[in-house]
């Protein structure tokens, strides 16, 4: 079980393509503050099927990509 897995299952169950969430947000899903350890556990979002994109420190925001299905 990792800390993240509330926010991961959020973003497997959203239905758009690519979309964006502020580091705020992250943190009322995960329930949680978003911080450095997050670069390790993003990797686990492969498994949900999606991945996540840019990360910008600047805007506090991260992309959240669903991975293709081929």
């Amino acid at each position: 079980m990792s800390k993240y897995d509330a926010l991961w299952e959020y973003v497997k169950r959203n239905k758009e393509q690519s979309f964006q969430l502020t580091f705020e947000e992250i943190q009322d899903i995960a329930g949680i503050p978003i911080d450095h350890s997050f670069l390790k556990y993003k990797k686990e979002l492969l498994e949900y099927g999606c991945k996540v994109g840019k990360i910008s420190m600047r805007e506090q925001t991260v992309l959240f990509e669903k991975c293709s299905q081929e």
